[in-house]
């Protein structure tokens, strides 16, 4: 009877392909990995121009606004400064602070209801958790 080899030590071939199957493994991992830091990369890119965007043209916005309502106000407070300069005042104080409130109120709201920052991220890693589920 002749002694056979049990496989004690695996054939040169065989380490081989686990091996190989194992770098594409890694490499495949790198590679989505690269492509998901990317995504978060443009998302931030996007997030940062568009927030400085926002901040320079409401800055611009509330300055001639502000400005505007203020040079208006008084306007028509001196038209009416001898009949009815404290109905006018009156009336200019109770509109503002509706304005504001409504303001405020619009600025919650928005605050609530934003997107999910990362958004596009995220979804591309449920994709990535759904595909590997799938493949077990």
């Amino acid at each position: 009877m002749a002694y056979e080899d049990t496989g004690a030590e695996p054939a040169p071939g065989q380490v081989t392909g686990v091996l190989a199957a194992l770098q594409r493994l890694l490499a495949t991992f790198a590679e989505i990995l690269h492509t998901r830091i990317e995504i978060l990369s443009t998302e931030l890119e996007e997030s940062g121009g568009r927030v400085r965007q926002l901040f320079v043209y409401g800055l611009v916005s509330l300055f001639c606004l502000g400005v505007g309502v203020v040079l208006a106000t008084v306007f028509i407070v001196a038209a009416f400064w001898e009949t009815h300069r404290l109905y006018v005042l009156g009336g200019f104080a109770v509109f503002y602070l509706g304005i504001g409130v409504i303001a405020a109120l619009v600025m919650r709201h928005k605050i609530r209801t934003r997107p999910r920052l990362f958004s596009a991220t995220m979804a591309e890693l449920g994709k990535d958790r759904e595909r590997m589920i799938s493949r077990r």
